[in-house]
């Protein structure tokens, strides 16, 4: 379902609210004694809320309990990370065994604070390969330095909705597949009012704009974020300039950001009718695979379509990549019957059949080769469009880290000013970019 829901500041709101794992964590004592095949309740947290996720969730699990008959799962629902990082802290009977999280940026804290349990010796117990299972980039974003503590359970891909009716409009036969292509197209997307300001542009690069924080669109630059060494290479990376004055050049070429702010703040909000591409306002737009659902709920009232997001000239050959992220399940290092909760989270991210029902119901991209390749997935072309994306060798997810991607915070952060002008120097901006990122991850590992 839409990681809307879990923005990439959570790390910083949680952090602000002490509710982060450090790596020091002392995590409560849990068991993988117990025997699986023996008469247990599991409690199972995840975040899912709204009544089509939530039957999924509840069909998923009534599906195990037919496989499991002596495994009763006790499903809770709409639970925010803060809240599972305090019970599975505080430990005892009320705390969960199975847990979901929507933020992967976290991913790096779960593993390295101890407070989910390292997965890969049930993986190996239970004769399972997980790199012949779940693809590589999915398999990066749920272990740090080692230490597999989640695994994926379904992923999201982005790509770029466009207006066919617009398109044909301005006489443009194809999707854009480079950042010159879209800054062109984009240019003859975009339509004034009388006084001058705008009614419609071809893509917005706006970092505030609904989906697209800065990591996203950054992905189609292949960029990479830390050395060998472990410091951030942000300044060093001269990836990072070109995305900055490419966003740059694709505001100007359709009025600046100044007009492309005043015509930002008419839209609604990211999730109602009044949605900046639904009202027609946007001819091309980043968002996740979840969004062609919600356009055929609302009835768009225009020909629409799905293309990757265009990618540097001088990578035109990486053309079909995207940002990948994704939820991920694991168990909770507390829990005392970690074999049966490992059976659960075993069968929700590696059972074909099981991936693709759940998959298909709450359109979002299956987490594993096969499921990837089942002829029982939704044939929905949009959907299907964000499957290739998935499977895009270069498409890219960020880097772990232990602090709950607070880094990306930081870029975010950054970012918001570069685009509003105010950084005078780019590149010391940026060495100081990465000062900062180095010493929150030092204080993280003290």
């Amino acid at each position: 379902m839409p990681r809307w829901r879990i923005r990439t500041c959570m790390a910083a709101s949680l952090a602000a609210a002490g509710l982060l794992l450090s790596g020091c964590a002392n995590p409560s004592t849990g068991s993988a004694n117990d025997d699986p095949a023996k008469p247990v309740t599991l409690k199972f947290w995840h975040g899912w809320s709204a009544p089509g996720e939530v039957k999924a969730i509840n069909d998923s699990i009534a599906r195990f309990e037919k496989l499991h008959p002596n495994i009763h799962v006790r499903s809770t629902g709409n639970v925010s990370d803060a809240t599972v990082n305090q019970a599975l802290r505080a430990g005892g009977s009320q705390a969960p065994d199975v847990v979901t999280s929507f933020t992967t940026n976290n991913v790096g804290q779960y593993c390295s604070s101890g407070m989910w349990a390292d997965l890969d010796p049930f993986l190996k117990k239970s004769g399972i390969d997980k790199k012949k299972v779940f693809p590589k980039t999915l398999l990066d974003y749920t272990q740090y330095e080692g230490t597999q503590c989640a695994l994926p359970l379904l992923a999201d891909a982005y790509g770029m909705y466009y207006n066919k009716d617009e398109f044909r409009a301005a006489g443009i036969a194809r999707p854009p597949h480079t950042i010159s292509e879209m800054k062109r197209d984009a240019a003859k997307l975009t339509r004034k009012n009388g006084d001058g300001t705008l009614k419609q542009v071809g893509f917005m690069p706006s970092f505030r704009l609904y989906q697209n924080s800065p990591d996203r669109m950054f992905a189609q630059w292949g960029p990479q974020y830390f050395g060998a060494d472990g410091k951030a290479r942000l300044a060093e990376e001269p990836k990072t300039e070109q995305f900055y004055a490419a966003m740059k050049a694709l505001d100007d070429a359709q009025g600046g950001f100044q007009k492309m702010e005043r015509l930002r703040g008419t839209f609604g909000d990211e999730m109602s009718s009044q949605n900046g591409f639904l009202t027609g306002k946007l001819a091309m737009h980043l968002d996740g695979e979840w969004r062609g659902l919600m356009l055929n709920e609302s009835k768009a009232k225009f020909d629409w379509g799905v293309a990757p997001l265009p990618v540097p000239d001088d990578q035109a050959g990486t053309y079909g990549r995207g940002y990948l992220t994704g939820t991920v399940a694991g168990v909770a290092h507390s829990s005392q019957h970690q074999n049966a909760a490992f059976e659960l989270v075993k069968f929700l991210t590696t059972d074909t059949r099981q991936v693709v029902a759940f998959a298909n119901a709450i359109h979002n991209v299956p987490s594993t080769f096969a499921a990837l390749k089942s002829p029982d997935l939704d044939p929905d072309p949009a959907f299907r469009a964000f499957i290739r994306i998935a499977q895009n060798p270069h498409s890219q997810a960020i880097p772990p880290s232990n602090n709950g991607g607070q880094y990306i915070t930081s870029f975010q952060d950054f970012s918001y000013s570069v685009e509003e002008g105010k950084e005078h120097d780019l590149h010391a901006g940026l060495r100081k970019l990465d000062d900062q990122i180095d010493a929150d991850n030092l204080q993280s590992e003290n």
